[in-house]
């Protein structure tokens, strides 16, 4: 489904990010990314939505090139980046602005992910803490419903409780045909809430394997420091 092929990204010419990568997500399933700082792991996020370009190589989403941004692509993607914003209006008149971008955007699933996070629907976003927009962003990102949904370090921030709400509120928003890449250092946030481990350097898969009840091991982060320090590809 997405498919990264052979890609060499840059932000400075000095070295680069991602060199001559290449890495596949099937469709389905929820990914954890995880990496070293700096080995491109929220880049590989914004290749894949196509708010990037690579220099060499190509990302694809069903053979179309995402760099293109062609709505048939992007109507299919919802990215939450660690750091963001929210206009200082009301939720309902951002969720207008938004359903149109998104046909299978569903109110029934907003509700549901706000009363999970213990977040009213009638509210001012102007007027919140970064910890609650972060709740209602989650909550507008399940809403889309999208076939592809991206997260940047989405328990950055929360508290404990939070935490708790927000697996809470990302497991109500699965289903089978969603692909979720969560992105994170926090591992013990996430772990039980994948199906898949792929662990990233710069320029290599590290490790690509299912997490299900057959390959899960007793303890995730233990299996990232061994998989870095071991420096193999598999």
């Amino acid at each position: 489904m997405i498919s990264i092929n052979n890609i060499t990204f840059y932000y400075q010419q000095k070295r680069p990010v991602l060199y001559d990568f290449s890495l596949r997500f099937e469709a389905g399933g929820t990914y954890g990314l995880l990496g070293k700082n700096g080995t491109g792991k929220s880049t590989l996020l914004y290749l894949m939505t196509g708010l990037l370009r690579p220099l060499r190589g190509e990302v694809t989403y069903n053979d179309v090139p995402t760099w293109q941004r062609k709505p048939e692509v992007l109507k299919d993607f919802f990215l939450v980046p660690e750091e963001y914003t929210l206009p200082a209006i009301p939720l309902r008149r951002y969720v207008k602005a938004l359903m149109p971008f998104y046909p299978l955007f569903s109110q029934e699933l907003l509700e549901s992910s706000l009363q999970n996070f213990g977040m009213p629907l009638n509210m001012n976003m102007g007027e919140l803490s970064m910890g609650q927009k972060k709740k209602v962003y989650m909550s507008l990102a399940l809403a889309a419903n999208t076939k592809v949904l991206l997260l940047d370090e989405p328990t950055n921030g929360l508290d404990i409780l939070s935490k708790s709400q927000f697996r809470k509120a990302l497991v109500g928003g699965m289903d089978e045909g969603k692909t979720i890449i969560i992105s994170t250092h926090q591992v013990h946030d996430v772990e039980n809430l994948l199906d898949h481990v792929v662990i990233v350097d710069t320029n290599r898969v590290l490790l690509k394997q299912a997490y299900d009840e057959d390959n899960r091991p007793a303890d995730l982060e233990k299996l990232f420091v061994e998989t870095l320090t071991k420096n193999t590809i598999i």
